[in-house]
This record gives C-alpha cells, sequence and structure tokens, in this order.
C-alpha cells in the first residue's frame, strides 16, 4: 500500500480490518507494533467510547512500509526542520508529554481519548462531549513542544459508527 497520510491510511486499515474479519481466523496475519509508535490512553471518562485499535502492521506491510518511512522520517533533518535525524524519534518523547499535558490542563477530564504519535504527528481518537471540545483539545495538544502538526478524529458521544478510526477488536 503507498504510504497515505494517516487519515487515509486510518480510513484503508479500516477497510483492510472489514475485509480481514471476512477471513477465516487461522489465515489472518499476525500484527504488531513493529515500529514501536508510541499509542497511549490519555483520559477514560466516557464508558462505551469505540476503542482504537492503534498502530499494527502485518509482516508485509512492515517490509513495504521500512522504506518510506525511513525516507519521511529523514528529510525532516535534511531540509533542517528537526534537530534528531528522524522525525520519527521524537515520537516517543512527544506522547507521554501529550498525555501529562492533557491530563494536567483539567478542561478534558469528562473524554476519552487516545493518542498515537507518528512522525510529529499527533492523531487524537476517541470520544468527546462537544465538538468545541475536540477542537480546543486540537488546539491545546499543537502547544506540545516538537508536535507539528495534529490529526483530530475525535468524536462526539460514543456511537460505534460514528469512529473515524480503525475499532480494537
Amino acid at each position: 500500500m503507498p504510504l497515505l497520510p494517516t487519515p487515509m491510511k486510518a480510513c484503508a486499515l479500516a477497510l483492510a480490518g472489514l475485509l480481514a474479519s471476512t477471513v477465516p481466523a487461522h489465515a489472518q496475519e499476525a500484527r504488531t507494533n513493529a515500529f514501536n509508535d508510541p499509542f497511549l490512553q490519555v483520559t477514560a471518562a466516557i464508558p462505551g467510547c469505540p476503542v482504537p485499535e492503534g498502530p499494527l502492521y502485518t509482516e508485509a506491510e512492515v517490509r513495504e512500509l521500512a522504506h518510506v518511512r525511513s525516507q519521511h522520517g529523514g528529510s525532516c533533518h535534511r531540509v533542517g526542520r528537526c534537530r534528531l535525524p528522524n522525525s520519527y524519534l521524537y515520537d516517543a518523547e512527544i506522547i507521554p508529554r501529550v498525555q501529562r499535558y492533557v491530563r494536567e490542563e483539567g478542561r478534558f477530564d469528562d473524554t476519552s481519548v487516545w493518542v498515537l504519535g507518528e512522525r510529529r504527528l499527533v492523531t487524537l481518537m476517541g470520544c468527546v462531549q462537544s465538538a468545541e471540545q475536540a477542537r480546543a483539545l486540537e488546539k491545546a495538544v499543537e502547544l506540545v513542544d516538537d508536535v507539528m502538526g495534529v490529526i483530530n478524529l475525535l468524536q462526539v458521544g460514543t456511537e460505534r459508527r460514528a469512529a473515524r478510526y480503525p475499532l480494537a477488536k
């Protein structure tokens, strides 16, 4: 699969998950977080919020994405936008700081939110009380040092069909 922006990747992975669910369990390939992309739940106040699947890849996807990820990760440094040699190196530090900031902020205590870090981009998934709260959370996360951008996949309420991200099984 060609490298897609994270929202498109999420849709593609959701479709792949749907198609995979029609294949017998013994025929499905094992999927792991082979790239160690940080993925954390930062708040947990809304019962029944659809749980995101997280960053899971088959061996074939890992082989396909490895070169692209090294190219994209390194280009940030080559052009002078990153001090570290690969933009993915920031994620393991950014995501715990995002978690701490959201928890300490206080305005988001009534949400259920997970965060994923990929190449200094933070993806927000989960449930909030209002569209205004979703926008406020996005703006707050943009303030965390080294965050290059935020992808907001939050939903108001807990309707599984409204989730804009692949769901855990």
